[in-house]
């Protein structure tokens, strides 16, 4: 993951660019990204969907048994 000075920093040089950029060329960078992000939506969906699958043949995970496992886990950090 960027840091978030090299996120502005990367969104200034890609708003240059895109400022000199044809229109036939913005046309084609916006269908690029809506086609990214419709992937994105169906990898959450499908990951969502596995996930809901999991906890109906595995159960589910408490917050208590979640909080005593970091409890744990930070207590092997400090021993």
């Amino acid at each position: 993951m960027k840091s978030i000075n090299e996120r502005e920093q990367l969104i200034k040089d890609i708003n240059v660019l895109l400022n000199q950029s044809y229109d036939s060329t913005l046309d084609e960078i916006h269908a690029l990204l809506k086609k990214i992000d419709d992937v994105e939506d169906e990898e959450d969906l499908k990951a969502i969907k596995e996930a809901r699958e999991d906890i109906r043949i595995n159960g589910s995970v408490s917050w208590d048994e979640i909080k005593n496992e970091i409890r744990n886990e930070i207590n092997k950090d400090v021993a």
